[in-house]
């Protein structure tokens, strides 16, 4: 099916390994969590919602992982492996043709850092980042996506540090930059 350039946003927001203090030795911070929200520009709407799994292959899930998550280990085994999961976002969300929105550079860089020289990187070069846009929009320092929410007046939906919720809620925040005519032009990214 063909879409017309630019109408669709991928808005991305992984979940990854970690632990309450430093890397322990051995582990590696990795994807758990692909969350994904389809946004069509033109008619100012987020589209679909998507969560994809990741089994990671070098750390375990943490307790404190699990807290901040709800992910846990048990949970993750039963996720696709991270070279798939890249397969599946091209695949499913055209992923390398659409411009992409993440809340920071982190998600972005945690890609990039993963796919390493092994895995193919499942984006192409247009990526927007939505807290720096957020902020400049308001004349505001970076904030937190829970305090831009607040900020916006929009409510925080389902569960904060789960990939797929962040995801939507993000895609809120995209959206009221949009409707205010502060989102970068098509052509920008």
């Amino acid at each position: 099916m063909d879409e017309k350039i630019g109408r669709f946003l991928n808005v991305v927001d992984v979940e990854a390994t970690c632990w309450d203090g430093p890397v322990p030795p051995g582990q590696a911070n990795e994807i758990i969590e692909i969350g994904l929200c389809v946004v069509d520009l033109d008619e100012r709407e987020r589209v679909a919602k998507h969560r994809v799994l990741v089994r990671p292959e070098r750390s375990e899930v943490s307790g404190f992982c699990t807290e901040l998550t709800g992910l846990t280990q048990d949970e993750v085994n039963g996720g696709v492996p991270f070279r798939e999961a890249c397969a599946l976002l091209e695949r499913e969300h055209r992923s390398h043709a659409r411009t992409w929105a993440s809340w920071g550079d982190y998600d972005r860089k945690q890609f990039e850092r993963q796919c390493g020289g092994d895995v193919r990187y499942p984006f192409g070069r247009r990526h927007v980042n939505a807290k720096a846009v957020y902020a400049a929009s308001h004349g505001l320092r970076r904030t937190g996506m829970a305090g831009a929410l607040r900020h916006a007046g929009l409510p925080l939906e389902g569960r904060h540090h789960s990939g797929a919720d962040d995801a939507w809620n993000i895609a809120a925040l995209v959206l009221d930059t949009v409707r205010r005519g502060a989102w970068p032009a098509r052509a920008d990214v």
